[in-house]
């Protein structure tokens, strides 16, 4: 299963910020945004930190790809 960040660059597009702009509101680095636009796993901090910046649900920035594969083996 892959994470999606869809809804954040959606809501920083809607706010006309960029990515460097969120670095930095709120003090992430911007190995932490490469790994988003990859879609790899980052800290629940860093998520807890967009939340509180945006006012918005974990649901809102981030989505599961059920058909989309990370570097786990997935085990049948």
């Amino acid at each position: 299963m892959k994470i999606s960040y869809n809804g954040l660059w959606k809501i920083l597009i809607d706010k006309n910020m960029q990515k460097k702009d969120l670095i930095n509101k709120i003090g992430i680095s911007s190995t932490t945004i490469a790994k988003m636009g990859k879609g790899e796993k980052v800290s629940l901090d860093v998520i807890e930190r967009i939340c509180s910046y945006f006012d918005c649900d974990i649901g809102d920035i981030i989505s599961f790809d059920r058909n989309g594969q990370n570097d786990q083996t997935i085990l049948k």
